[in-house]
């Protein structure tokens, strides 16, 4: 079986579409599961907690 460089990037292309889909869709359930809810809200707003002062 003779692979030639058209064929290879076809083939890295096609599927590396199809990774990047499937992570999308992997980070955005993620994302929006009911169960993450509560550490994204309490990430949202605990960020500038320690920041109250500029930098000295």
């Amino acid at each position: 079986m003779d692979i030639d460089h058209n064929t290879l990037v076809g083939f890295a292309k096609s599927w590396g579409l199809f990774y990047l889909i499937a992570m999308f869709i992997g980070v955005v359930i993620y994302t929006f599961w009911p169960s993450n809810r509560k550490k994204f809200d309490n990430a949202k707003r605990n960020i500038l907690d320690e920041d109250d002062r500029p930098w000295q």
